[in-house]
């Protein structure tokens, strides 16, 4: 699976994660380390290829991240992308200062080297991201320019010889027109990677290093149904069978049918072969909701009974030799596990083990991928396509999606007025344009009329959002009559409910869901 590798070193860049989702899609295993990592750790990993990531700093201030000058000597392909080119330079004898202007947005670039085996098939003008306060005023000894802009002198740089290359812009971002084919260039090209990693050889290795790894133990896995733990239960599945117990701790709060969903799927009659437990938990859960109206507090209250549950049901099940989580790398380098940019959020499941389950050690079989990945991973395991699709749902589940206290009736209306909106929009062909939509439960009641008679009942609202990383996201325009075919039905199907609201709001300053 990782004969090939390449690595991104991380510098505090926004995209190092992107990077790496290129590089892969290039068919060529990547992994992300901080600027921190030892070199003869890289020596040992023996990469077909290095990137340096951007970041905020300024490459010549005496306390900013650097990497010893032994980096460029190895004889392995670099290339440095905005702080990672001025970096570059700076550290092999070049100069970077400060210009009187700055580049930022989308900017025309002019390649100067024609025969330059990264700009190869690129047009000789293309419009590339630009986003940097100093630049490269002196390239660094053997070093050719490649490239300029209006503004900068220096928008690409390379010494071929030695396969250094330093590139201005962000090659890695949708804005930068060519740039996919300007990695694919540096990665298969340059590095000359055979690109012969795939979803089909994931599967296969990753059956057999878990196979290697618990021999005839037993592992013990939190099933929530939604897309990482299904995909790692398919995958343990295929590796272990029974020697795998999964928990599906249904609280009452997931989408309209979703139990009886996962259940098809995993349970008994599905098509994998796993020991299944269903824990039918919702009475449980809405008397400790019961008169609970602050989101962060009904957060903690239903991962606490959560963890309840499941231990009660790991007391039956005894000790086990190992925990699994549907951990992924993203999570792995937003809690700052992987790279060195700011941690964003700390998961639930990265970092801290939990200890009121008897086990030897943790498995985590999908931590190298992303979500796209483990998508694709989940289609070969054979799991149904509406699962694998299935729209991002917070551990909390409708819990936070309902304003106020959470009540029984409060959980239907949500649940019914949800599927009238998901069956919609599937039905208009947006569910794969649109990263993540739902409906929320407003706690505004007001009034309405509906046939002659005076209503006094809840207002829904719709979200919809798109987005590329999910830490920043915009309303995604939906036609207008998709909208109002939605607000009808939820307003004639749906008991309890007399407005429909679409939700406008950007992240920042509103986040994605709706607590």
């Amino acid at each position: 699976m990782k004969n090939e590798l390449v690595i991104v070193l991380d510098f505090g860049g926004q995209y190092n994660q992107l990077v790496a989702r290129r590089v892969r899609e290039c068919n060529v295993y990547c992994e992300i380390y901080s600027y921190r990592i030892d070199i003869e750790k890289i020596k040992a990993m023996n990469p077909k290829g290095i990137i340096l990531t951007g970041g905020p700093n300024s490459c010549y201030e005496a306390d900013s991240p650097t990497y010893t000058k032994e980096l460029f000597e190895l004889g392995i392909p670099v290339l440095g992308l905005c702080y990672g080119a001025q970096l570059m330079m700076h550290v092999l004898g070049g100069k970077v200062t400060k210009p009187e202007v700055g580049e930022y947005g989308k900017t025309e670039v002019l390649i100067d080297k024609k025969d330059s085996k990264v700009f190869e098939g690129v047009e000789s003008s293309t419009t590339c991201w630009m986003s940097h306060f100093d630049y490269i005023e002196r390239v660094a000894p053997g070093f050719e320019i490649a490239a300029h802009t209006a503004d900068c002198p220096v928008a690409a740089a390379e010494n071929a010889e030695k396969k250094l290359y330093a590139i201005q812009f962000h090659p890695e971002v949708l804005h930068t027109v060519r740039g996919k084919e300007m990695l694919y260039n540096f990665v298969r090209g340059v590095c000359a990677c055979s690109g012969d990693w795939k979803m089909d050889a994931f599967v296969e290795n990753a059956v057999a290093d878990i196979r290697e790894k618990v021999g005839d133990g037993k592992v013990l896995l939190a099933l929530s149904g939604g897309v990482d733990s299904s995909v790692a239960a398919g995958l343990l599945s295929r590796a272990i069978g029974k020697q795998l117990t999964c928990v599906f701790v249904d609280h009452g709060l997931l989408r309209k049918n979703e139990g009886d969903e996962v259940e098809a799927v995993f349970g008994p009659k599905g098509n994998f072969d796993l020991n299944f437990i269903r824990v039918n938990a919702q009475e449980r859960y809405y008397s400790k909701l019961a008169g609970v109206t602050e989101p962060e507090q009904k957060r903690k209250i239903i991962g606490e009974e959560f963890i309840r549950v499941f231990e009660e049901e790991a007391k039956k099940i005894g000790a086990v030799d190992f925990l699994a989580q549907g951990t992924i790398y993203p999570d792995i380098v937003e809690s700052g596990l992987g790279g060195e940019s700011a941690v964003i959020k700390s998961h639930h499941n990265v970092g801290g083990l939990p200890d009121y389950v008897d086990f030897k050690e943790i498995i985590e079989p999908l931590r190298d991928l992303f979500k796209d990945e483990v998508r694709k991973v989940g289609l070969e395991l054979g799991i149904p396509e509406d699962l694998v699709f299935r729209q991002p749902f917070p551990g909390p589940g409708l819990g936070i999606r309902i304003i106020g206290e959470v009540t029984a009736e409060k959980v239907q209306i949500v649940q019914d007025a949800d599927a009238i909106y998901r069956e919609e929009i599937a039905k208009a062909g947006l569910d794969r344009d649109i990263n993540q939509y739902f409906a929320a439960l407003t706690n505004m009641r007001s009034v309405g009329v509906m046939g002659d008679e005076r209503t006094y009942d809840y207002a829904v609202a719709l979200r919809a959002v798109k987005t590329i990383d999910f830490m920043t996201a915009e309303a995604a325009d939906i036609p207008f009559e998709v909208l109002q075919k939605v607000m009808s039905r939820i307003i004639n199907e749906v008991k309890g409910v007399n407005r429909v609201f679409y939700d406008l709001t950007s992240k920042p300053p509103g986040t994605i869901e709706f607590e």
